[in-house]
């Protein structure tokens, strides 16, 4: 059964590459959701999967890209969406 995270990224991590590396890595683990800038400086993303998957984009969030600075990922569980595919906003 899927799970669904709704996942905040605070830091330095909007003109730094996150969102298109997020896609890469959500691509790359199977999973289906979407990644946007916030208007105060977060990346928020939903995500959808079996919980390994999940778990290691996760772990993946909480280092970002190379020039990323993450300063904390907040997941909270809800009801899977049933998205298609894994776009970035």
């Amino acid at each position: 059964m899927p799970l669904h995270y709704a996942i905040r990224i605070t830091g330095r991590v909007q003109g730094v590459g996150y969102r298109a590396s997020a896609w890469a890595e959500a691509e790359r683990l199977g999973l289906r959701g979407f990644v946007r800038n916030e208007p105060d400086g977060s990346v928020y993303a939903e995500a959808e999967g079996e919980r390994e998957p999940l778990d290691r984009f996760i772990a993946w969030c909480r280092q970002g890209p190379s020039h990323a600075r993450v300063d904390n990922v907040a997941k909270e569980e809800r009801e899977p969406q049933g998205f298609p595919g894994f776009r970035i906003r």
